[in-house]
């Protein structure tokens, strides 16, 4: 049973991977029907202000006895740093061995690694700090690509956002779809994207960075079952062919096929969630033309097969 939380704070820690831990487990919701979380902060100096990445400090004013008989450990991000305190490290390797749940969320991935809690056990981290993980814990096997990884009392999640989907998983899995849904219709984000999927979600309409083409973005947009050629877009847009493709991957990062194809993918990715039309004509709506077509690009974008994603997020009745 999920029942006591104990969150393991340190020196330079990260307040929104903590302020993560903290609105999931610990807030009362039981007014929502949310059972109540035993919810305590940690640290080796408990009372004593602690440094955060954001120029402030916080304070955590219990121990670490706390997590003698936590259920949940929770490891925000913080700095990266060669060595970790020896007491949490130790704290950390009896609470798994008698079978807590450790849960970090980014950076939090390094405390468990220096633990040796990580060696020949899936797990994520942030990308931006993969090639430093595989150097300092080689043995542990790390995936830098997906949101987080669940293996079985070690959770470990990706940067920021993905802490959330970390938290309302491990919700899910040990309390219950309904549990996880009254948690996240509060904090007000969407149902629980998959682990699996990439950590570069493409926001839903991505703007250029200058003004000169957003009007032949929109008509893109707004008309994804149009085969967009390279001359009839540098015609809309009253430029040379050459003089448009170069301008469009400047202001865009990519090519006008490749982007038109992220924004069909991801106008699926609504039809999937608000409505109960079938593949093949979601596939004709978001202009892929065929399933098949729209599987491959969906997997490749999103990370997961389209059925897949909307048993997860539909949110039709």
């Amino acid at each position: 049973m999920l029942q006591k939380v104990a969150v393991v704070l340190m020196e330079d820690v990260a307040l929104f991977e903590f302020g993560v831990l903290s609105e999931v487990f610990g807030i009362d919701r039981t007014d929502d029907g949310v059972p109540r979380f035993d919810f305590k902060v940690c640290s080796t100096r408990p009372g004593e202000p602690l440094r955060t990445t954001s120029h402030s400090q916080v304070v955590a004013p219990y121990g670490l006895e706390q997590l003698e008989d936590a259920d949940l450990i929770g490891l925000p991000a913080t700095t990266w740093r060669h060595a970790y305190d020896e007491r949490i490290l130790d704290a950390l390797r009896k609470a798994e061995a008698r079978g807590a749940i450790l849960l970090t969320v980014c950076s939090g991935a390094f405390v468990l690694g220096a633990a040796g809690l990580l060696d020949g056990r899936n797990c994520a981290t942030h990308w931006r700090y993969a090639s430093l993980f595989r150097e300092q814990f080689p043995d542990a096997k790390l995936d830098a690509d997906v949101l987080f990884v669940d293996d079985g009392n070690i959770i470990t999640s990706a940067g920021t956002a993905a802490g959330i989907d970390a938290c309302l998983h491990l919700v899910r899995r040990e309390l219950g779809s309904a549990v996880a849904t009254r948690i996240a219709r509060r904090m007000v984000v969407p149902p629980q994207r998959d682990g699996g999927q990439r950590q570069y979600v493409e926001v839903p309409v991505p703007e250029s960075t200058g003004e000169s083409l957003q009007p032949v973005l929109d008509f893109m947009v707004d008309n994804l079952t149009v085969e967009h050629t390279v001359p009839d877009l540098a015609r809309r847009a009253q430029m040379s062919d050459r003089t448009f493709a170069r301008r469009f991957v400047a202001e865009t990062g990519t090519t006008p096929l490749k982007w038109v194809t992220t924004q069909r993918v991801l106008h699926a990715r609504t039809l999937l969630e608000q409505t109960k039309l079938g593949i093949e004509q979601i596939a004709s709506e978001s202009g892929f033309g065929t399933a098949a077509l729209l599987r491959h690009h969906f997997r490749r974008v999103v990370g997961v097969p389209p059925q897949d994603y909307r048993r997860t997020f539909q949110t039709t009745a």
